[in-house]
C-alpha cells in the first residue's frame, strides 16, 4: 500500500520540484519557468486565491517531495478548476503516487464548489502516457487546437465533470 503523506508545499521544497520537472524530460525550459513562477507566487503570495500546490511526501523517509500537483479555480468561472501541473520523480513513476495527487486535487476541488476539472497537454507522441492517464482517470478530450505549441504539437483540452 501507498504510504504519502500530502502537504502544502513548502519553500524548501521548491528545488526538488524543480529537479522532478527536469528529471522528467517531459517540459521546455520554458515551462519549467512557468511551473516555478507558479510555485513562486504560491509560496510568496499568501494572499493568493489562484494556486493550490500539495507535496506528496513519504513519512519517515526523506522530507524530500516525490511528486505534487498544482491546481485551482479558473479565474472568471463559476465552479472550473484547472490542473495545471502534475509531476512525479521519474524513478517513483508508476507507483501510484500521481494517481493520489489528481485524486487529492479532485476531492479538494469537489470540497471548494468544483464542478469541472479542465486539463491541458500536448498531443506530442512522448505525452501518450500522460494522456492514457488522463483518460484512465475519467477525463475525455474536449478540444484540440491544432498546432498550438508548435507545428504538429497540438493543444489537447481534457475535462471531467463532477
Amino acid at each position: 500500500m501507498l504510504n504519502l503523506e500530502l502537504r502544502p508545499l513548502q519553500e524548501n521544497d521548491a528545488p526538488a520540484i524543480d529537479r522532478i520537472l527536469r528529471q522528467t524530460g517531459m517540459f521546455t525550459a520554458a515551462e519549467i519557468d512557468v511551473a516555478n513562477e507558479l510555485i513562486d507566487i504560491f509560496l510568496h503570495k499568501p494572499d493568493q486565491k489562484d494556486y493550490v500546490i500539495v507535496a506528496a511526501v513519504e513519512p519517515g523517509a526523506s522530507t524530500e517531495p516525490v511528486g505534487y500537483v498544482c491546481f485551482g479555480p479558473t479565474p472568471a468561472t463559476e465552479a472550473t478548476f484547472d490542473l495545471y501541473w502534475i509531476a512525479v520523480a521519474p524513478a517513483r513513476q508508476g507507483q501510484g503516487i500521481g494517481q493520489t495527487l489528481l485524486n487529492h486535487a479532485e476531492q479538494e476541488s469537489v470540497s471548494r464548489g468544483g464542478r469541472l476539472m479542465i486539463i491541458e497537454t500536448s498531443s506530442k507522441a512522448i505525452y501518450l502516457p500522460t494522456q492514457k492517464f488522463y483518460e484512465r482517470n475519467g477525463y475525455v478530450v474536449e478540444a484540440r487546437i491544432k498546432d498550438f505549441y508548435a507545428q504538429g504539437d497540438d493543444r489537447l483540452i481534457y475535462t471531467r465533470r463532477f
